[in-house]
């Protein structure tokens, strides 16, 4: 077990706070501001990064933290050092304010700027998934640990886990047009990254915008159940570009 394991452990009670956090507005209906890039924002992201963040600060005091909506209203620390937490309280907010139940909350560990240790955990059904250096888990409610492998890709065909709120159908099908595809399904937030590591699905492309946040603890939960990680022409996801405001070119999450 690394040290880093023992960090993603230290988080679960983190998340959990912030996951209350979140089904107290999610129950009552979510108010929906914008922030100046136009993308939804609730007192529910804002509450549950404030409540991140104080924790990490309390927890690992010389780690500065990027969280997504500190970087909305122009906070941004000094992360020249290459070692930071990326923090996205609400990953999922149209899920959310939709009412649906596929959001998470993503805490991930970056060292020389690469994703070290992740924690990603979904409030509405429980599930959490922890990983870091070669060990990937699912933790049940009852605290029962499940070990997290990707698998071999099936004989009849790929499962496909795809963007329920963010797909272009078109670009998807061309992507995938020489592929032996089984059947494509259609989730929000880092729970596609957790499919993958699950052994429940084999492939993720994403082809279109993301933020570093939105990527970086299921990178690190994949890459330590066997996955991978890259962008569409193979190359590794790069971490930390405050100049490029945090985001991703398109990317490939797969299982081998």
């Amino acid at each position: 077990m690394t040290p880093y394991l023992d960090l993603a452990r230290a988080l679960i009670p983190v998340a959990k706070a912030a996951g209350v956090i979140e089904l107290k507005y999610h129950n009552a209906g979510a108010e929906v501001m914008g922030k100046l890039d136009g993308s939804p924002v609730t007192l529910a992201d804002q509450e549950a990064e404030a409540l991140i963040t104080k924790a990490l600060a309390e927890l690992a005091p010389n780690i500065p933290v990027v969280g997504e909506e500190a970087v909305a209203a122009g906070h941004i620390p000094d992360i020249s050092s290459g070692e930071f937490f990326l923090v996205d309280p609400l990953d999922g907010t149209k899920e959310f304010v939709s009412g649906g139940g596929d959001f998470t909350v993503n805490i991930a560990l970056l060292q020389k700027f690469i994703p070290v240790m992740g924690i990603i955990y979904a409030p509405v059904s429980g599930a959490l998934y922890i990983g870091a250096g070669d060990e990937a888990y699912f933790i049940s409610l009852d605290g029962t640990e499940k070990r997290l492998n990707v698998r071999s890709v099936p004989d009849d065909g790929l499962t496909v886990i795809s963007s329920r709120q963010h797909v272009s159908t078109e670009k998807l099908q061309g992507y995938l047009r020489d592929s032996s595809v089984k059947e494509v399904v259609r989730r929000s937030s880092s729970l596609k990254f957790c499919a993958i590591a699950a052994g429940e699905a084999d492939l993720y492309p994403r082809l279109g915008p993301t933020s570093e946040w939105d990527t970086a603890a299921g990178e690190a939960i994949l890459n330590a159940a066997g996955g991978s990680v890259t962008t569409v022409d193979g190359k590794p996801l790069v971490y930390g570009k405050a100049d490029q405001k945090f985001l991703n070119p398109s990317f490939i999450a797969r299982a081998a």
